[in-house]
């Protein structure tokens, strides 16, 4: 089950005007599940995008990549889940773009107007065939209000639905922002085996959504570990549709910094949501590490507790070996670092200072801490005023059952 978290309803998840989503069921690797996902955008509407870092990417980020390039305006984006087309070759990469041909022919838009996502396992080619077969039932089922539908769809591994919506007003105008992500393991920062879609009625000039979707993602989708493996098919797309009559073409316009902080706020209860159902997952712990010479520091620090296989079983266990978190941060790779500087709290509790065990220290308080289903880390380096904060999850028996069996 993950933690403190539930999917909304679906009449909590709001439509986002020039945005129409579609789902169905189309066999892509199991049947009786919908695995295909189609969102139709209406003309003008602004798209931009942050994907994988990993060399070996998917065929079809290759593509997306390609299609935001081009500089034509995107109309509609289609997902499918069961088959990653990554480790692909050639092949894969001639998949995406049939897949591309498909939903243009359908849709009346150009081929490079379509961005392809996939999610699943590696090394298998997408069978076009069988998602082409299911287009026309996608297109059907093309709605406003289908958000909760689609984050059902676009689901692998996870053991539930991850989406957001919120309303805010700014200049007198009602913005909508709705979401939805799917991701349980294989992530890390950089993003992950993760999809992220976000969508706003408001209108966003280009530069100023490119630049949007990069400090959404920094702010949320890289600051998340489950289990430190890097995916090939990760990305984050945001839409921005125009239509609430709410338009921004600059950082200094009246209401963007509220905007802006409403879309980020969005993107980071996404992928919260991503760990909160990590696979196996039994607690949610937030590591913040402050005290840094910059926030680059700070993040290694965070990403190397957040990773440590050693750390997130004593997570689960309840065990406050905390010897584990000070030993994490003391190989993170702050060459200079002064330890006797450094303290470390769980939640209101001091555990380490001068070096060592902090004098107060009581492992009973320390166990009571880690008992919980949330916890937060807390980390001091004592050495400048930045900051980070960094989102995991412990590692249970459960993490190497549902990846032992993954592929069956």
């Amino acid at each position: 089950m993950p933690v403190n978290y539930a999917t909304p309803a679906a009449d909590q998840l709001l439509p986002v005007a020039g945005v129409r989503l579609g789902v169905a069921e189309a066999e892509i690797r199991k049947k009786n599940r919908r695995d295909l996902t189609l969102v139709a955008l209406d003309a003008g509407c602004t798209v931009a995008g942050v994907f994988t870092q990993n060399r070996f990417c998917a065929a079809p980020v290759q593509v997306c990549r390609q299609h935001l390039a081009s500089g034509q305006e995107i109309r509609a984006l289609v997902i499918n889940t069961g088959i990653a087309n990554a480790g692909t070759g050639e092949p894969g990469r001639q998949a995406a773009q049939q897949t591309c041909v498909a939903v243009g022919e359908l849709l009346d838009v150009a081929p490079e107007q379509v961005l392809p996502f996939s999610t699943g396992v590696i090394l298998e080619l997408l069978p076009v065939d069988r998602l082409k077969a299911g287009l026309p039932a996608v297109v059907a089922d093309l709605k406003a209000d289908n958000w909760h539908a689609a984050a059902h769809a676009i689901m692998t591994t996870d053991t539930i639905a991850k989406a957001v919506s919120r309303v805010l007003t700014v200049n007198g105008q009602k913005v909508t922002i709705s979401g939805v992500s799917k991701g349980a393991g294989m992530i890390k920062p950089n993003m992950a085996t993760m999809l992220g879609f976000l969508a706003t009625d408001a209108g966003i000039a280009q530069p100023l959504l490119d630049q949007l979707v990069k400090e959404a993602a920094d702010a949320s989708f890289n600051c998340i570990t489950v289990d430190g493996d890097t995916s090939t098919n990760d990305s984050f797309v945001m839409i921005a549709s125009g239509q609430s009559g709410a338009v921004f073409a600059a950082e200094s316009d009246a209401g963007w910094a509220e905007v802006k902080a409403a879309i980020i706020a969005v993107s980071v209860e996404l992928a919260q949501a991503i760990v909160r159902d990590g696979e196996g997952a039994t607690k949610f712990i937030t590591v913040d590490v402050l005290g840094g010479k910059n926030s680059a520091e700070c993040r290694q620090v965070g990403y190397a507790i957040g990773h440590s296989p050693l750390v997130k079983t004593a997570f689960f266990a309840s065990d406050p070996n905390l010897g584990r978190i000070l030993a994490a941060v003391g190989y993170a790779g702050i060459d200079d670092l002064d330890v006797d500087g450094v303290k470390v709290w769980l939640d209101e509790v001091l555990v380490a200072e001068n070096g060592g065990r902090a004098a107060a220290y009581q492992e009973t308080d320390g166990a009571r801490v880690m008992a919980q289903a949330e916890i937060t880390v807390r980390v001091d380096l004592g050495r400048g005023s930045a900051a980070a904060k960094v989102y995991t999850c412990d590692f249970s028996y459960d993490y190497v059952k549902i990846n032992a069996d993954y592929r069956s």
